[in-house]
Protein backbone atom coordinates (compact mmCIF):
# COMPACT_ATOMS: atom_id res chain seq x y z
CA UNK A 1 0.00 0.00 0.00
CA UNK A 2 2.49 3.02 0.85
CA UNK A 3 4.74 1.54 -2.28
CA UNK A 4 1.27 2.52 -4.18
CA UNK A 5 0.72 5.41 -2.44
CA UNK A 6 4.89 6.41 -3.37
CA UNK A 7 4.56 5.58 -7.06
CA UNK A 8 0.96 7.88 -7.43
CA UNK A 9 2.64 10.75 -5.59
CA UNK A 10 5.70 10.52 -7.91
CA UNK A 11 3.28 10.23 -10.96
CA UNK A 12 1.28 13.30 -10.11
CA UNK A 13 4.04 15.47 -9.32
CA UNK A 14 5.18 14.40 -12.36
CA UNK A 15 2.45 14.79 -14.71
CA UNK A 16 1.93 18.67 -12.95
CA UNK A 17 5.47 19.08 -14.05
CA UNK A 18 4.97 18.56 -17.42
CA UNK A 19 1.49 19.73 -17.49
CA UNK A 20 2.07 23.47 -16.70
CA UNK A 21 4.92 23.68 -19.62
CA UNK A 22 6.78 26.86 -17.88
CA UNK A 23 9.20 28.08 -20.30
CA UNK A 24 8.08 25.92 -23.93
CA UNK A 25 8.39 28.39 -26.57
CA UNK A 26 7.06 28.30 -30.26
CA UNK A 27 8.97 28.61 -33.36
CA UNK A 28 10.50 31.95 -33.14
CA UNK A 29 9.90 32.23 -29.74
CA UNK A 30 13.26 31.40 -27.96
CA UNK A 31 14.53 35.19 -27.97
CA UNK A 32 11.80 35.76 -25.11
CA UNK A 33 13.63 32.63 -23.02
CA UNK A 34 15.70 35.28 -21.32
CA UNK A 35 12.35 36.82 -19.50
CA UNK A 36 11.95 33.56 -17.92
CA UNK A 37 13.46 34.42 -14.72
CA UNK A 38 10.98 37.02 -12.49
CA UNK A 39 14.14 39.44 -12.04
CA UNK A 40 14.50 39.98 -16.21
CA UNK A 41 10.59 40.41 -16.44
CA UNK A 42 10.98 42.51 -13.40
CA UNK A 43 13.09 44.68 -15.78
CA UNK A 44 10.84 44.18 -18.87
CA UNK A 45 7.82 46.02 -16.76
CA UNK A 46 10.33 48.80 -16.03
CA UNK A 47 11.48 49.05 -19.55
CA UNK A 48 8.68 48.10 -21.60
CA UNK A 49 9.76 46.86 -25.24
CA UNK A 50 7.25 47.63 -27.81
CA UNK A 51 7.36 44.87 -29.47
CA UNK A 52 6.74 42.28 -26.03
CA UNK A 53 3.35 42.20 -24.89
CA UNK A 54 3.08 40.37 -21.70
CA UNK A 55 -0.67 38.54 -21.54
CA UNK A 56 -2.75 37.43 -18.59
CA UNK A 57 -4.87 35.08 -19.76
CA UNK A 58 -6.74 34.15 -16.68
CA UNK A 59 -10.54 35.55 -16.26
CA UNK A 60 -10.83 39.63 -16.33
CA UNK A 61 -11.72 39.30 -12.54
CA UNK A 62 -8.39 37.63 -11.31
CA UNK A 63 -6.82 40.04 -14.10
CA UNK A 64 -8.11 43.15 -12.09
CA UNK A 65 -7.49 41.50 -8.59
CA UNK A 66 -3.78 41.88 -9.39
CA UNK A 67 -1.43 41.32 -12.42
CA UNK A 68 1.63 41.77 -13.91
CA UNK A 69 2.67 45.11 -14.38
CA UNK A 70 2.14 45.80 -18.27
CA UNK A 71 0.29 42.94 -19.03
CA UNK A 72 -2.50 42.70 -20.91
CA UNK A 73 -6.05 41.15 -20.22
CA UNK A 74 -6.49 38.58 -23.12
CA UNK A 75 -8.75 35.63 -20.90
CA UNK A 76 -8.39 32.01 -22.68
CA UNK A 77 -11.67 31.93 -23.60
CA UNK A 78 -12.03 35.12 -25.50
CA UNK A 79 -8.59 35.28 -27.25
CA UNK A 80 -9.81 33.13 -30.03
CA UNK A 81 -12.74 35.84 -30.82
CA UNK A 82 -9.80 38.62 -30.34
CA UNK A 83 -7.03 37.45 -32.44
CA UNK A 84 -7.58 40.74 -34.51
CA UNK A 85 -5.82 42.78 -31.77
CA UNK A 86 -2.67 40.09 -31.55
CA UNK A 87 -0.26 40.68 -34.38
CA UNK A 88 1.42 37.95 -35.38
CA UNK A 89 4.81 39.93 -35.48
CA UNK A 90 4.59 40.57 -31.71
CA UNK A 91 6.11 38.77 -29.53
CA UNK A 92 4.13 37.65 -27.21
CA UNK A 93 4.79 36.33 -22.94
CA UNK A 94 1.35 34.19 -21.66
CA UNK A 95 1.09 33.44 -18.39
CA UNK A 96 -2.02 32.50 -16.26
CA UNK A 97 -2.34 30.38 -12.78
CA UNK A 98 0.29 27.51 -13.18
CA UNK A 99 0.96 27.42 -16.56
CA UNK A 100 -1.92 25.25 -17.80
CA UNK A 101 -4.05 27.36 -19.32
CA UNK A 102 -1.30 29.75 -21.11
CA UNK A 103 -0.18 26.35 -22.43
CA UNK A 104 -3.46 25.54 -24.14
CA UNK A 105 -3.85 29.15 -25.14
CA UNK A 106 -0.22 29.09 -26.99
CA UNK A 107 -1.41 25.44 -28.27
CA UNK A 108 -4.71 27.04 -30.24
CA UNK A 109 -2.58 30.02 -31.48
CA UNK A 110 0.49 27.63 -33.35
CA UNK A 111 -1.97 26.59 -36.17
CA UNK A 112 -3.30 29.95 -36.29
CA UNK A 113 0.25 31.11 -37.62
CA UNK A 114 1.22 32.93 -34.08
CA UNK A 115 5.29 31.70 -33.56
CA UNK A 116 6.98 34.23 -31.06
CA UNK A 117 5.32 32.81 -27.70
CA UNK A 118 6.67 32.10 -24.38
CA UNK A 119 4.38 29.95 -21.13
CA UNK A 120 6.17 32.13 -18.40
CA UNK A 121 3.87 30.11 -16.14
CA UNK A 122 2.01 31.06 -13.09
CA UNK A 123 1.58 34.54 -11.68
CA UNK A 124 2.62 33.13 -8.46
CA UNK A 125 6.54 32.58 -9.88
CA UNK A 126 6.18 36.72 -9.49
CA UNK A 127 7.91 37.36 -6.22
CA UNK A 128 7.03 41.39 -7.10
CA UNK A 129 4.23 43.42 -6.12
CA UNK A 130 0.81 43.01 -8.56
CA UNK A 131 -0.99 45.48 -9.71
CA UNK A 132 -4.69 45.70 -9.46
CA UNK A 133 -7.49 47.06 -11.66
CA UNK A 134 -7.18 47.67 -15.38
CA UNK A 135 -3.88 48.68 -17.22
Amino acid sequence: MKTALTMFLVLAIALGLIACSTGYTSLEGDVLEKYLEPESLLTLTQTPDPAIWIIDVRPESAYNNGHVPTAKSYPSGEIMDRLNELPKTQYLIFYCETGGRAQMVIDKLEPEGYTRMLNWGGYTRWPYELVSGEE
